[in-house]
């Protein structure tokens, strides 16, 4: 963990020392969001990615409204699952030609935001697009509308697979002719689409190939499309690392075969633009979540140290959230970072279910009441994923810095 600096054995987010973040806030549990590392991201990704390429960000990953502030300055568009999402990336001041609204199930009230709203609404299912367009018919619009594909091929090695099979996500690709001839009978501007096979991926070689079938798609669906293709959104899937022994993806290598694979696109489709959509990649190493020690305790020769924030304010750190066999995030004493004594322990919630387990047999600084432990990795998928009303303990405060 590198991102973050420690100046006399206390961690510093955004510049600042973390005890004396915690006495600023007031309280804790707290996420803290350094703005400087997620602009760092977007920056290796300009260098890596061949001109021409867009980068959107996907609030899903973290929607704080300062966070999607920042972002929505830095890249070029913003994708949005929800109608609140949608009003925080307004309120933001994106540029709603730059915005995107995918996700199954959407309400009459979201199709009908996004119509006002004037973005690009990624159709799930034939059904949603029969519903979008009796909106627009009744409002004597068209709206921007592409289709989300499901393709018969998966981001292998991926940690959440979104393609390939049957699956609740967009329109099966063998389907999507039928569907796009439906769309030039309706008040439906059609843009293009959007292909998402899988995420959290480290292995720069899956992301490759999926990238390259993904164009081949794109490009084979083109030929039947009611209008010119302006749009491919071919996902992302970028991951970050998480556990030992995991290594950082190497985008520069992503980036290069990108700028071949994109070469037909502008010979085939040359009014296309070509969009990566991520979220976790440009947060997910900006946040860092935490706690405070309420106690220490020791059970049949095991070290417990009790905190006032858990599984219901982080549940991907405590390992229920995707993860198969449960591995500890990054976690060090804030305050006693390297620490002279060292042992072994268990950090856990203040939660009545063994569930609640941020760090398991993991080498930390000694520790007691009134230390801070500080969770790494915690940018995204963190608050807004996890279970904030269990038990009714109060929600963290969240600060970007």
């Amino acid at each position: 963990m590198t991102l973050f600096p420690v100046v006399d054995d206390c961690l510093t987010i955004g510049g600042v020392v973390v005890t004396e973040l915690a006495r600023r806030i007031g309280r804790t549990p707290f996420y803290a969001y350094d703005a400087a590392v997620m602009a760092g991201r977007v920056r290796e990704l300009r260098a890596a990615l061949p001109p021409g390429i867009e980068l959107h960000y996907a609030m899903k990953a973290n929607p704080m409204p300062e966070v999607v502030r920042h972002l929505a300055r830095l890249v070029d568009g913003l994708d949005v699952a929800s109608a609140r999402e949608l009003e925080i990336a307004l309120a933001a001041g994106a540029n709603p030609a730059g915005v995107s609204f995918a996700g199954p199930g959407k309400t009459g009230a979201e199709l009908a935001a996004a119509l006002a709203a004037g973005i690009v609404v990624n159709l799930e299912s034939a059904r949603e697009m029969e519903r979008l367009a009796a909106l627009a018919t009744a409002a004597g619009t068209r709206p921007r509308v592409a289709v989300r594909v499901n393709p018969d091929f998966e981001l292998k090695s991926s940690g959440m697979k979104m393609g390939g099979g049957p699956k609740q996500f967009g329109v099966d690709a063998e389907r999507v002719p039928e569907l796009l001839s439906l769309i030039g009978a309706l008040p439906l501007d059609f843009q293009g689409f959007h292909i998402f096979s899988g995420s959290q991926n480290l292995d720069a070689g899956s992301i490759m190939e999926a990238q390259e079938k993904t164009i081949e798609l794109a490009l084979r669906l083109a030929v039947d499309a009611p209008a010119p293709v302006r749009l491919i959104n071919i996902g992302g899937g970028f991951g970050i690392p998480y556990f030992p022994g995991e290594k950082r993806l190497d985008v520069a290598t992503v980036g290069a075969n990108l700028a071949r694979l994109v070469a037909p696109v502008r010979d085939r489709l040359p009014l296309a633009k070509v969009v990566i959509e991520l979220g976790r990649y440009l947060v997910g190493e900006a946040g860092v979540y935490v706690c405070r020690v309420i106690d220490r305790k020791v059970s049949r020769g095991r070290v417990f140290l009790v905190t006032d924030g858990g599984l219901n304010h982080h549940l991907a750190a405590s390992g229920n959230f995707g993860q198969v066999i449960r591995k500890n995030y990054p976690v060090v004493v804030g305050n006693r970072v390297r620490g002279a004594a060292r042992e072994v322990v268990s950090v856990v919630g203040p939660l009545c279910t063994p569930l609640d387990l941020l760090a398991d047999n993991m080498e930390l600084a000694h520790a007691g009441e009134g230390d801070l432990i500080a969770v790494f990795q915690s940018g995204a998928y963190g608050l807004t994923a996890s279970p904030t009303a269990f038990l009714s303990h109060p929600a963290p405060a969240e600060v970007l810095l």
